[in-house]
């Protein structure tokens, strides 16, 4: 790894990260990180994709399909726990710290090195954001040599009112709207950054958050866990705990397939998106459909079902060149929607009409895709089966279209006729890798190819969508498993295959 505090030989050599993902997610993250930030050693475990990237904190952030960023610390196999005795453990525990204490120092500079690389562009942004207000600068001056002397004052003492009522008037009609969670996330940075200004290795302050589960949690609390790494750290490094406001976090995920530490590079979630006003299906399961779409410019992108709008607003800010409509039936979600289309600035950008699902007031053939989350219905009943709805949805579009559903489960069966109700809830991958293979675990870095295990449960999953019959002209092209929190559910990938027929 770089020598601390060199941060040209650090990116220049890549650095590692990890993202942590919904269940399900991981390839869609795989595929994204590899697309957006041209990632190598590209590899995950359940939850969690790693990577090595020289690309910078701003490229970072754009990540769609992550929910939190970290910088990878290490990787392990997990501790053993087979003893009974707990001081055992907790010296296995605190070899995390002081087997390698070199990768600790190394990440902490490399997290220094971003926040202030980061915060040097942020300062730059904000000087050159407001075209606006250098072009009333530029004005001011060429006026001012061509005016007497004693006019000059007079212009400078009016000229910040002047300046002040025209960037109201211009943000006025731009619509720029910006979230609490805006102003927070850029505070957070900027307290972060001011700290890593003013503390050396020596008095940096630190917090410890633990996720522990199987065997590891029947012996330890992650109170436990956090306080014997804490301990080490205080003793390795003379850091200092701090609770309420540390300098930097330290995460740590124990469990019976590996050990994780990293540092969170954020303070707020990537799946946290400053422009969604109110948050409806879950923004990175939004953009992953989206991304199975294939959109493409000039394309009329339609979601029958659009609720709060969020799948809109996710493929609108990624691929802007569209036309998009947004249909729904529910008032209130309508007016939800139109106030997240408002705050997100895409009032230009996306249609909306109240219609129903099953009676959409489009020609037959006429859109290019279809993306939607279909009601599972515990909130909003759908009134009509599955079927009536695709039926609709497969008249309107286009031939050679895509249509991408998110379906529950009792969706999945009608669908496939499968009754089986056991399928766990497993990551199917094959778009990026072998089918029924999983990326396990490499506890070095530089240990050579991951192993893979074999997983019964994806290869049923595959056996039950390779009989899935296509669905009048659409054809089924990709299915995914994904986790909803406390429920499953589906993405479908459909191809139309033909022209519509009564």
């Amino acid at each position: 790894m770089a020598v601390p505090g060199d941060p040209g030989s650090s990116f220049a050599a890549g650095v590692r990260f990890f993202c942590t993902a919904g269940r399900g997610l991981e390839p869609f993250l795989m595929r994204e990180v590899r697309a957006r930030l041209a990632a190598t050693q590209v590899e995950y475990i359940s939850g969690k994709v790693f990577f090595t990237t020289c690309s910078d904190l701003n490229m970072l952030k754009k990540l769609k399909s992550a929910e939190r960023l970290f910088l990878l610390i290490k990787k392990q196999f997990p501790l053993t726990v087979s003893s009974r005795s707990k001081g055992k453990i907790f010296n296995e525990m605190q070899k995390l710290v002081n087997d390698d204490p070199e990768s600790w120092l190394n990440t902490i500079s490399i997290w220094k090195n971003l926040l202030q690389i980061d915060a040097k562009k942020e300062k730059l942004s904000q000087r050159n954001a407001n075209p606006l207000k250098r072009k009333v600068e530029e004005n001011d001056t060429i006026v001012a040599k061509k005016l007497k002397a004693e006019q000059i004052q007079e212009i400078q003492e009016n000229r910040e009112c002047l300046l002040k009522k025209q960037i109201e008037k211009e943000t006025l009609e731009q619509g720029d709207f910006i979230t609490e969670r805006e102003k927070f996330q850029a505070q957070s940075q900027k307290n972060v950054a001011k700290a890593v200004d003013t503390h050396d290795q020596n008095t940096l302050t630190f917090r410890v958050s633990c996720r522990c589960s199987g065997a590891v949690a029947q012996t330890c609390t992650a109170q436990e866990v956090g306080r014997i790494i804490g301990i080490g750290l205080m003793k390795r490094f003379g850091w200092k705990a701090d609770l309420r406001t540390p300098n930097v976090e330290i995460f740590i995920h124990l469990n019976d397939v590996y050990s994780v530490v990293g540092i969170p590079v954020l303070r707020v979630p990537l799946a946290s998106r400053a422009y969604i006003k109110t948050a409806g299906l879950r923004s990175t399961i939004a953009w992953a459909m989206a991304s199975l779409a294939e959109i493409k410019t000039g394309a009329f992108v339609l979601d029958p079902m659009c609720g709060l709008g969020t799948i809109l607003l996710e493929a609108a800010k990624e691929w802007p060149d569209v036309y998009y409509v947004g249909a729904d039936i529910n008032d209130s979600q309508l007016q939800g929607a139109s106030d997240n289309l408002k705050a997100a600035g895409l009032k230009d950008k996306i249609e909306l009409l109240k219609v129903s699902v099953i009676e959409l007031p489009l020609p037959s053939e006429s859109v290019n895709t279809i993306i939607s989350d279909i009601p599972f219905g515990k909130k909003f009943k759908l009134g009509k089966d599955i079927k009536s709805i695709l039926q609709e949805m497969e008249r309107v579009l286009h031939v050679g279209g895509t249509i991408v559903l998110l379906l529950s489960e009792d969706h999945d069966r009608c669908l496939k006729g499968c009754e089986d109700r056991s399928l766990p809830l497993t990551s199917k991958g094959s778009h990026t890798e072998k089918p029924g293979l999983e990326k396990c675990l490499t506890p070095k870095e530089n240990a050579g190819p991951s192993e893979t295990v074999s997983s019964s449960f994806e290869a049923s999953d595959q056996e039950c969508f390779d009989r899935m019959p296509p669905f009048g002209s659409l054809v089924p092209v990709e299915r995914h498993k994904v986790s909803l929190g406390r429920t499953g559910a589906f993405i479908y990938k459909y191809k139309k295959s033909h022209s519509w027929a009564l």
